[in-house]
């Protein structure tokens, strides 16, 4: 008898095996559209969720929604609004693995690219993008928000000192102006009608901090890349996840109160974390700061919680929170206290039932926020009972460097259709395949955390 050779290409089992350990809802993402445009997995990704069930994913859900309407009162009409609304009603999905930073950052247009990619192909108006901004301003070597990459150089963005970069965060650092000199300075034609033109418009505004200023100059780049306004981003931030938190502490019984303020709660929970991290996956977890970050002259500062109350380490005269449900709440509201990771994805996608698209990283810790929310529910409690049947499904997907181009996006920019480059983008990227858009899969694959996680699996089997 002959064996029949099937060419079809399929995912390299050794990696697959690995994200199964914590992730295997994105395997079957991945295993689905092996073969198919890179698109059809963006479509994917944007597909339906499950309506919330439960008491608490049903009230998480009210308050993301009543949130997210007040950020698109900002930049949309009454009927836009409640358009956008309906889609995430339906497709409530987060492109969540974002910095902030300009599009002019290869990582950032090209994981903004997939989500915009993700709400054509679904037909939505818009789509939400969240954009970190506990960061400094510059990160290390002129990396990071107050710089602008221009391929062969990096342009000082706002004209900042290198002192004043590396100190101030990007969301309370301001008021800014653009470095319209430095900017003028690097362009030409091609660059003036694909980006800097954009840029410039803007010049003489003045923004109240760097997150304001790069929201604002994405929005208008992105714009310009589609001018038919086939989806529109919608960029939030970790001040969007605080005003959500600060909701659900506004009284003593929603279950983010319980677990935080109810001694007997908050020391299961404070125990579910602690196994976690030193669980085979607690290389995944961001764990630098207790339940928030503070923010105190322009800089955004780890906590630590003792004697009751939210503390700067070794600063006697540094911030000191009472970690009471008032006090946080308000510090919240006041832009005193920002959530960590795991609240703010709590609030944000895991409560009220969203589904998060991020980085290698993310889609690990984002499995482990879920199996420490279950941990700390009480099956005793009918809700809690419920919210846990419902926690079953995960919805936790890799869209971050999915889209992974080596060029400088203004070399990319470069090369593309004045006023229509997403437009031909999506032309190309129907014709490439997964398998081929992520090079089998070789960012996972050489991916410190996810090689070991795979090589324990292998000496253990």
């Amino acid at each position: 008898m002959t064996a029949v050779f099937d060419p079809t290409p399929t995912p390299p089992v050794e990696i697959l095996a690995a994200l199964s350990l914590l992730c295997p809802e994105v395997v079957r993402d991945i295993e689905q559209n092996w073969n198919a445009p890179v698109s059809d997995y963006a479509r994917h990704l944007w597909r339906p969720v499950a309506r919330p069930a439960s008491g608490p994913a049903i009230a998480a859900r009210s308050i993301l929604r009543e949130v997210l309407h007040q950020r698109l009162a900002v930049i949309m009409q009454p009927e836009e609004i409640g358009k956008a609304l309906e889609e995430f009603e339906d497709r409530p999905v987060i492109q969540s693995g974002l910095h902030c930073l300009l599009l002019m950052d290869r990582i950032t247009f090209d994981a903004l690219l997939l989500a915009w990619l993700g709400a054509v192909e679904n037909g939505l108006s818009a789509f939400f993008g969240f954009m970190g901004t506990t960061m400094t301003m510059e990160t290390i070597g002129r990396e990071g928000p107050g710089w602008l990459d221009v391929g062969d150089d990096k342009v000082n963005l706002f004209g900042m000192g290198r002192h004043k970069l590396c100190r101030k965060s990007v969301c309370v650092a301001g008021p800014v102006t653009l470095n319209k000199r430095a900017l003028e300075a690097v362009g030409d034609e091609t660059d003036a009608s694909r980006w800097l033109g954009t840029l410039l418009a803007s010049q003489d505004k003045v923004f109240g901090t760097a997150a304001d200023a790069l929201t604002a100059l994405n929005e208008d780049l992105v714009a310009d890349w589609d001018r038919s306004g086939m989806a529109l981003p919608v960029f939030i931030d970790d001040r969007l996840a605080a005003a959500a938190m600060a909701r659900h502490l506004e009284y003593d019984g929603s279950l983010l109160s319980r677990l935080l303020i109810e001694p007997a709660r908050r020391q299961r929970l404070e125990r579910a974390l602690q196994e976690a991290a030193s669980s085979p996956f607690g290389r995944f977890l961001p764990n630098a700061t207790a339940y928030f970050w503070g923010i105190r002259e322009e800089r955004v500062r780890k906590l630590v919680l003792e004697n009751g109350h939210l503390i700067e380490p070794d600063r006697p005269h540094g911030l000191s929170i009472p970690f009471e449900r008032p006090h946080l709440k308000q510090a919240l509201l006041d832009g005193v206290l920002l959530p960590n990771a795991f609240l703010m994805f709590l609030v944000l996608a895991i409560l009220p039932r969203v589904r998060v698209v991020g980085g290698l990283r993310q889609i690990g810790y984002v499995a482990l926020f879920h199996s420490i929310l279950l941990a700390v529910l009480d099956e005793n409690a009918p809700e809690e009972r419920d919210l846990a049947a419902e926690l079953q499904v995960r919805e936790n997907a890799w869209g971050m460097r999915v889209i992974d181009e080596k060029i400088s996006v203004r070399e990319q920019l470069a090369g593309l259709p004045e006023g229509a480059l997403f437009p031909e983008l999506l032309r190309q990227y129907r014709l490439r395949t997964f398998a081929e858009t992520t090079d089998d899969l070789k960012l996972v694959r050489e991916n410190a955390r996810w090689r070991k996680i795979g090589q324990a699996e292998i000496k253990a089997t």
